[in-house]
C-alpha cells in the first residue's frame, strides 16, 4: 500500500504531465497554423476544446463516481488523447476561409463563416483529442482532493507542478527546429500523453465512490450536482465562473499572436514569452494557503477578477505604441488571474458537493467553463478580432478594450452578490488550522 508520505509526490507528477502536455502545444500551435498557411483554422481550433469540454466531463464523471475506479479511467483517455495528438500534424493543409458577403449579418459573422474550418483532419483529430483530456481536468482534481488529509494547504503545492509542466512545455517548444511553427511539438506533446496514461495506472487506486448502487436518471445523465444550485452564491460563483471564459478564451487564440506583433518577445519564441504567465502562478500557488488565512473565498475571487480586468487594461493601453513592460505585466498577471480564481474556484465546489457527486460537480465546472464560456468566446473573439483588422493589420487597441470592460462587469455582478459566508468561514477555519 503507498504511505502517505508518497502520495503527494505522485500526484504532482501527475499534474506536472498532464499540464506539459497541454503547454506543449496549445499556446504555440498558432505558429503552426501561420506557418501552414492555415490560420483560418484558428477560431476552431480554440473551439474544440470547449465542445469537448460540453460533451465529456458529466459522462465522465459519472463512470469515475460509479463504476471504474478514477485512476484507470485517466489513464485509458490519456493514451488514446496523446494518439490523436500526435497524428494530427501528418493530416495538416494549407485553408482559407472564403471571403464573407459585404452584407454579412451578424449571425453569420459570429457562427456560421468559419464553420468549414471544422471539417479539417487536423481540426478533427485535436477534437478527438480534447474529447479525451477535457474530463481529465475534472478527475484529477477530484483524484487529488479524495486522496489528501488537508486540501487547502496540499492541493495548491501539487497542483503547482501542473504549472511547472505547462512552463516546461512552453520552453521545450522554444528549444524545437523552427521553434513556435514545428510540427514537432505535437509529437512531444502527444507523446508525453501517452506516457502520462501508462503513468496513471500507478496512481492511489481510487474507487468509484456510489459503485453498487442503482443510477438514477440524474446519476446517468451527471446532472445531480445541479442541485448545488439552490445555493444562491453557488449559482452566482458559476455565473460569473462562466461569463470570466468568454474572454479568456481571446487570451488563450490570441495573446500568443498580440505578442508577437508588438515585438514584446523573449528569447524569440513568443510562446517562451506567454511562459512568464506561467512562472507567476508558481508563486501564488504556493502562498495560496497563506492568502487563504487572510482574505477567504470571496476575496480571493475578487482579487483575481480583478487581476483579469488590469490585465486586459494593460494590452488595450500598450497596444498602440506598443509599450513592452505594459504587455509584458499583463502575461504576468495570470498567475493571480488563474490561481485566485480557478484554483480557489475548485476547492469552493469541491466544499459544497457532497463525496457522491464530487466527480459530477468538478466536471460540471470543466463543462461551464473551459465549456460553454471558452466556446462562446472563441466565437465571439474570432469574430471581434475580424471585425477590428483592416488589410491584414488588427486594432489590438479595440481589441482587449472590450474584454476589460466585460470582465469589470463581471467583477462588479460578483462583488454584489455572492454571500456564501458560512463555507467562506469554513476554508478560512480549515486554512488556518
Amino acid at each position: 500500500m503507498q504511505s502517505k508520505s508518497m502520495i503527494a509526490p505522485r500526484l504532482s507528477a501527475m499534474m506536472f504531465l498532464q499540464f506539459f502536455v497541454w503547454g506543449g502545444y496549445y499556446v504555440s500551435m498558432t505558429g503552426f497554423f501561420d506557418a501552414m498557411k492555415m490560420m483560418d483554422v484558428t477560431g476552431a481550433a480554440y473551439t474544440v476544446g470547449p465542445i469537448a469540454a460540453i460533451i465529456a466531463p458529466f459522462f465522465l464523471g459519472m463512470i469515475a463516481d460509479r463504476f471504474f475506479a478514477t485512476e484507470r479511467v485517466l489513464g485509458v483517455l490519456h493514451i488514446i488523447g496523446g494518439l490523436a495528438l500526435i497524428a494530427a500534424p501528418a493530416v495538416a493543409q494549407a485553408f482559407t476561409l472564403p471571403a464573407a458577403p459585404e452584407d454579412a449579418s451578424l449571425f453569420y459573422t459570429l457562427v456560421l463563416h468559419d464553420l468549414p474550418a471544422f471539417g479539417q483532419p487536423l481540426i478533427l483529430l485535436l477534437l478527438l483529442h480534447m474529447l479525451c483530456f477535457m474530463p481529465t481536468l475534472g478527475l484529477t482534481t477530484s483524484l487529488s482532493f479524495h486522496n489528501l488529509d488537508n486540501q487547502e494547504k496540499q492541493f495548491p503545492i501539487i497542483r503547482v507542478a501542473g504549472t511547472i509542466g505547462w512552463i516546461a512545455g512552453n520552453i521545450a517548444v522554444s528549444f524545437l527546429p523552427g521553434k513556435d511553427s514545428s510540427a514537432m511539438q505535437f509529437y512531444m506533446a502527444g507523446g508525453a500523453g501517452v506516457l502520462l496514461g501508462f503513468y496513471c495506472f500507478s496512481l492511489p487506486h481510487t474507487p468509484p465512490q456510489s459503485k453498487g448502487t442503482k443510477p438514477s436518471i440524474g446519476q446517468i445523465l451527471g446532472t445531480d450536482s445541479l442541485r448545488l444550485f439552490k445555493s444562491p452564491s453557488y449559482a452566482v460563483f458559476m455565473l460569473c465562473s462562466f461569463l470570466l471564459c468568454i474572454p479568456l478564451a481571446g487570451y488563450y487564440a490570441f495573446a500568443r499572436t498580440f505578442v508577437e506583433a508588438s515585438n514584446a518577445v523573449v528569447n524569440e519564441s513568443a510562446t517562451f514569452t506567454m511562459s512568464f504567465g506561467q512562472m507567476s502562478e508558481i508563486f501564488f500557488m504556493v502562498t495560496m494557503p497563506l492568502f487563504f488565512v487572510r482574505l477567504g473565498v470571496k476575496w480571493m475571487l475578487i482579487a483575481g477578477m480583478g487581476a483579469w480586468v488590469l490585465r486586459y487594461s494593460l494590452f488595450a493601453i500598450g497596444a498602440t505604441d506598443q509599450v513592452t513592460w505594459m504587455i509584458l505585466l499583463g502575461v504576468i498577471l495570470h498567475g493571480i488571474c488563474y490561481d485566485f480564481f480557478f484554483v480557489t474556484g475548485m476547492i469552493y465546489v469541491d466544499k459544497k458537493a457532497t463525496s457522491e457527486i464530487r466527480n459530477q460537480a468538478q466536471g460540471f465546472l470543466v463543462l461551464v467553463t473551459q465549456g460553454l464560456g471558452l466556446g462562446i468566446g472563441a466565437k465571439l473573439f474570432f469574430a471581434h478580432v475580424t471585425m477590428n483588422t483592416t488589410d491584414g493589420v488588427v486594432n489590438w487597441q479595440a481589441v482587449w478594450q472590450t474584454p476589460a470592460l466585460f470582465a469589470l462587469a463581471v467583477l462588479a455582478i460578483f462583488f454584489l452578490c455572492f454571500w456564501d459566508r458560512p463555507e467562506a468561514q469554513a476554508v478560512e477555519t480549515a486554512s488556518a488550522e
